[in-house]
């Protein structure tokens, strides 16, 4: 019943995970997955209709996992400013630890979505980056609130967004052109030292504190 077809689900998702981990999304078939799940290919086929529709699965497990981190991350910081840098370390740290969680990321923001989504997954996935979207708002209006952030910021969705693109640009380029930007003499952790400085400079209401 529904208690199988959950455990079903959550079987194929390790699987993909698993071997998301080991080999790359771009290796990754629908035959392993179904080896590697211990079910048919046929039975794999009834829960995702193809292996995009596992990865927005995939997706939305990466988005929930980066959210409890971001919760986290926040928890002990009682100004709106500290909130906002500590989410931004987190998403660092998210990248290291789950590096295949940030590929999914990546790879969900770069493929150009239709205007609505219409699979289940997808959906299930914009709503889960949405509720990411909802902390860093959420603490954004604590920083207006609190002072600590400047007043004249304007649409918080819209920096909310701006610091995340920020982020996740940065992080892609310290993934990707580690080798290249230390060959002009910057070490990646300085990059991401600064970039940091720089953010908390643009965003706070006394950038002294």
């Amino acid at each position: 019943g529904k208690l199988r077809r959950k455990h079903r689900n959550k079987a194929i998702v390790d699987a993909a995970e698993a071997l998301y981990a080991e080999v790359g999304w771009d290796a990754v078939t629908m035959d392993q997955v179904a080896r590697r799940a211990r079910l048919s290919r046929a039975l794999v086929y009834v829960y995702f209709h193809d292996k995009a529709d596992l990865h927005f699965a995939l997706v939305e497990r990466s988005l929930e996992e980066l959210r409890r981190r971001f919760e986290a991350a926040r928890e002990d910081k009682v100004r709106g400013i500290d909130q906002v840098e500590a989410i931004g370390r987190a998403y660092l740290e998210f990248a290291r630890e789950l590096p295949h969680y940030f590929d999914a990321c990546a790879r969900y923001q770069a493929h150009a979505g239709a205007d609505g989504a219409s699979q289940p997954n997808e959906c299930a996935c914009m709503g889960a980056g949405h509720r990411v979207h909802e902390v860093i708002v959420d603490s954004l209006g604590r920083g207006l609130t609190d002072g600590s952030i400047r007043a004249d910021i304007g649409n918080l969705y819209v920096t909310a967004l701006a610091l995340w693109a920020f982020s996740h640009g940065l992080i892609q380029i310290g993934i990707n052109k580690a080798w290249e930007i230390e060959r002009l003499g910057v070490e990646v952790p300085r990059l991401m030292e600064d970039s940091f400085a720089m953010l908390r400079y643009m965003l706070a209401a006394d950038p002294r504190r």
